[in-house]
């Protein structure tokens, strides 16, 4: 089974950056399409972003659209979330998770396999 750890987030002036990393072990990480979730207190979950195994092809929630970038390196089997232009709603914990990237990023079924979670503020 795969087992993901989050690191990265952190306390952050709206308007700033951080990187998130997601590192995996445990399977065939090429093979695995990973995507970024978070949820603040009292809020839905919400897909942030995906990235496929195949192409590289990612998606985005149209709250972070061209403000985060999703981004992947197999050889170091991690992948990456870059945050800019921060804002305060963006406060929550990011996790990732790993799936297939038809049936979990385009078709929105459940992930497979999930990390603890990385929490990020953003304050005003």
């Amino acid at each position: 089974e795969v087992q993901l750890v989050e690191s990265g987030g952190g306390l952050v002036q709206a308007g700033g950056s951080l990187r998130l990393s997601c590192a995996a072990s445990g399977g065939a990480f090429e093979d695995l399409a990973i995507g970024w979730i978070r949820q603040a207190p009292g809020k839905d979950r919400e897909r942030v972003a995906c990235i496929s195994n195949r192409d590289g092809t990612q998606t985005y929630a149209d709250s972070v659209k061209g403000r985060f970038t999703i981004s992947r390196s197999n050889a170091k089997n991690t992948v990456y979330l870059q945050m800019n232009s921060l804002k305060t709603e963006d406060t929550a914990v990011y996790t990732c998770a790993v799936g297939d990237y038809f049936s979990t990023c385009i078709l929105g079924n459940e992930y497979n396999s999930w990390g603890q979670g990385t929490q990020v503020t953003v304050s005003s």
